[in-house]
């Protein structure tokens, strides 16, 4: 889709003026997606938004049918919401859950990017383990509501450290399989960082069955 279609939805379905004018700011819009897109979504259990700067694992070995039956939204690390990759059950609790930050309206109307997806840049202080009242915040991110809803006990959320970030290196990629030192078996590497120092390669036309992530550079086995 255009940007241009993108704001004439995003306006019909949240009844106000939305104008977003460059894709970074879609960051925002990302917990809104099942309201936004719900026709795309009908028939299924969960819907989710991620990135394009990842490299998958074995989704299903992670995302469980007893994990999905228990929780009403799953992210991937134990102390945020992750905008990379993100689990929402499919009902009309979850899809509308953005709409209970007092903010919504003003983050979307706005075109600065603020973050509202994750923690409005507040990252440091859940990673240091604050509760989300002690983190202070310019508005409600995600983050900040879903804590806020987990302690009314409205919703049922999960938070675990599934994935890898950085430049690590010692990655390898089996079939299918993402593995940190050949020891520990990760949903996914987000190469936030990786993106920013790697060399060049050529690209290939078919995935290979087998390779590996140095800090620098992807290469085959």
């Amino acid at each position: 889709m255009q940007l241009d279609e993108i704001n004439e939805l995003a306006t019909a379905k949240l009844g106000f003026k939305v104008k977003i004018s460059n894709g970074y700011k879609l960051c925002d819009f990302k917990p809104a997606y099942g309201l936004l897109f719900s026709e795309l979504i009908k028939g299924f259990d969960f819907w989710g938004h991620g990135d394009l700067d990842m490299i998958f694992g074995d989704i299903r070995e992670f995302m469980t049918e007893e994990l999905l039956e228990t929780y009403d939204l799953v992210s991937v690390r134990h102390d945020f919401l992750t905008g990379q990759f993100l689990l929402f059950r499919n009902n009309y609790k979850m899809n509308s859950m953005f709409q209970l930050s007092k903010d919504y309206q003003r983050v979307m109307e706005s075109d600065q990017h603020h973050c509202f997806d994750e923690t409005n840049f507040q990252w440091d202080g859940f990673r240091e383990g604050k509760d989300y009242t002690e983190i202070p915040s310019d508005m409600e991110s995600m983050t900040h509501l879903v804590k806020r809803l987990e302690a009314e006990k409205y919703i049922k959320p999960h938070f675990d450290f599934l994935i890898i970030e950085g430049v690590p290196g010692r990655l390898a990629w089996d079939r299918g399989k993402l593995f940190y030192k050949n020891k520990y078996e990760v949903l996914l590497y987000h190469m936030v960082l990786f993106k920013k120092v790697y060399a060049p390669i050529k690209p290939v036309k078919v995935i290979p069955l087998k390779f590996n992530i140095s800090p620098t550079r992807i290469y085959h086995c």
